[in-house]
């Protein structure tokens, strides 16, 4: 019971509930009252008799799960309105679809442009873009300019009307090991690997307007909210997208809470390190910069991750950073300044360097301690580990952060897909290993990577059970024996992200945590997982005001 005056009044009650609490002192409820945006009470019917008042809000869920509010451990909504710029070209699964696909587009273009986004490197021979491959498809040399986003979103191919215009015609030198990919006489093949190769070609792209970014991204994180997303943990940011945040508040509350972590790319300075530690004072009423994200390396697809030995094509041999060193200076001047990193580290050599600069910097500063940095570093991807590695970050205390349906969704498990041919059997067998990452004792955070995977909950909750997209009940599983329980990947939604972020308040429901909520036609913790992944979500809570309802 609250030990609030019994003349107080909830804002709203939730009853009729199969409230799945995560708190170990009362693990389920049937009732909560919320007040002022905290949980004042959790119980039974006298819940509702101690709270109800003539201007509280009753909400009555029919049986329906309750549990702390869904948060998105790793996502790109402001950057997505970037990355998913164009047609989606996730269901094309061949060249020749491919072609087709492109052909239309080039002929209902009104300005010369097609834009694509979600491409897999299968469908192209040896799993290797090349703009020749579908010139001819947009018209030619001289036909439509085309930029296409790879599914991993680190590299993208382009035509060679493309190239022409934006004055690609040969090698690159870059801050980082970003690539233009050429032929041995030095003619480019249209395929652009990593961000300072692609933004070559990116910045001639048409752009929208302001009103259409922020309906477009309102739109996103309203359809978020629909899906039970109370949450999400943003691992991208700059001037322009922190800017937009500011704006698209001015337009009304956030549907749900953004925490953003910047970029820090390879080539900054001390006066750049200066700006990132000074945009974590930046707010909004429910957003705010808390952290800062890196890169060690690229992907496994593209051949730019970084692995303790190369890949099947030579590939994959170095950081992301041209100079690693500098990469560690940063991180430790972040540290130093309070500020929690979150490093993208797929490839094993790329996550053992990453372990060896923040294993060093220790724990963070207590909740209730003296000033320091209040959440741990993360680690963000872990594709492929060794043993050695899973039991370094079991103990280290950081935050392993994993994306199921990466695994699920992009890999086969006969072993014929680009990432694990690259990888061999051996490597490929080491992948995504959320069990025993578990098992060492990590907190594991789960998530999307939203555009490069779904960010329905339900269905990443469903897939890290399973290992194998839920709605193919024909797909054998990759990696059957990482699969987690239901009560696991649950708590990578809710417990873990509050957890990652040093929030002891959220991803728990208990008198005096903050009232993010979810309602769901199945309890998570017990439903087979594609009766979750097929329920609907009735109700969405953040800060103690429904967002999204149905009821």
């Amino acid at each position: 019971m609250s030990s609030s005056a019994a003349t107080a009044t909830a804002d709203l009650l939730l009853v009729d509930a199969d409230v799945v609490t995560l708190d170990s002192a009362r693990p389920r409820a049937s009732a909560v009252a919320v007040s002022r945006g905290v949980v004042v009470d959790v119980g039974g019917q006298e819940v509702v008799e101690r709270w109800r008042g003539a201007r509280t809000e009753v909400v009555a869920l029919g049986g329906a799960a309750l549990t702390p509010g869904w948060v998105d451990g790793h996502s790109h909504p402001v950057g997505s309105l970037t990355m998913s710029a164009g047609a989606d070209l996730t269901g094309v699964r061949s060249l020749e679809q491919l072609r087709e696909r492109l052909a239309q587009l080039a002929r209902e273009s009104t300005d010369g442009w097609v834009q694509g986004w979600g491409l897999v490197p299968d469908v192209f021979p040896g799993g290797v873009p090349r703009a020749d491959l579908v010139d001819d498809a947009l018209g030619g040399a001289d036909g439509a300019k085309a930029f296409l986003r790879l599914a991993d979103v680190h590299s993208a191919l382009v035509s060679t009307s493309l190239l022409r215009e934006a004055g690609i015609d040969g090698p690159r030198r870059f801050p980082s090991t970003a690539e233009v990919v050429c032929d041995p006489d030095g003619t480019p093949t249209g395929f652009l690997l990593e961000w300072d190769a692609m933004a070559l070609a990116d910045r001639l792209a048409p752009t929208l307007p302001d009103a259409q970014l922020r309906s477009r991204l309102r739109s996103l994180l309203d359809d978020m909210a629909a899906q039970g997303l109370v949450g999400a943990q943003v691992m991208d940011g700059d001037a322009a997208s922190l800017d937009l945040l500011d704006r698209l508040e001015e337009d009304g509350d956030l549907p749900l809470r953004l925490r953003v972590a910047p970029f820090c790319m390879p080539g900054v300075d001390d006066d750049d390190v200066a700006q990132l530690v000074a945009w974590q004072e930046r707010t909004g009423r429910r957003w705010r910069v808390a952290g800062v994200k890196l890169m060690i390396d690229g992907t496994v697809d593209g051949g730019t991750a970084w692995l303790d030995h190369p890949d099947a094509n030579g590939q994959s041999t170095a950081s992301f950073w041209r100079d690693p060193q500098a990469y560690a200076r940063a991180v430790r001047a972040l540290d130093a300044a309070g500020v929690p990193t979150v490093t993208h580290a797929i490839g094993d050599g790329g996550v053992r360097f990453v372990l060896d600069v923040l294993e060093p910097l220790g724990p963070p500063a207590p909740l209730d301690g003296p000033p320091g940095r209040r959440a741990a570093h993360r680690l963000e991807h872990l594709e492929t580990l060794p043993d050695d590695l899973v039991a370094r970050i079991g103990a280290s205390g950081l935050t392993a952060s994993v994306q199921p349906t990466h695994c699920t969704h992009f890999v086969a498990a006969d072993g014929s897909d680009n990432w694990s041919v690259r990888l061999g059997p051996e490597r490929a067998g080491r992948g995504w290993r959320v069990r025993d990452l578990l098992d060492a004792g990590a907190l594991v955070v789960l998530g999307s990577d939203w555009p490069v995977a779904d960010f329905d909950a339900r269905a990443i909750m469903a897939a890290a059970q399973l290992r194998r997209p839920v709605e193919d009940d024909d797909a054998p599983p990759v990696g059957p024996e990482q699969a987690t329980s239901a009560e696991e990947a649950l708590a990578g939604f809710t417990r873990a992200p509050a957890l990652a972020a040093g929030d002891a308040s959220r991803g728990v429901i208990r008198v005096g945590a903050a009232a993010d909520l979810t309602a769901v036609g199945a309890d998570p913790t017990t439903a087979p997982p594609a009766d979750l992944a097929a329920a609907p979500v009735l109700l969405t809570v953040v800060g103690g005001t429904p967002v999204h309802r149905t009821l």
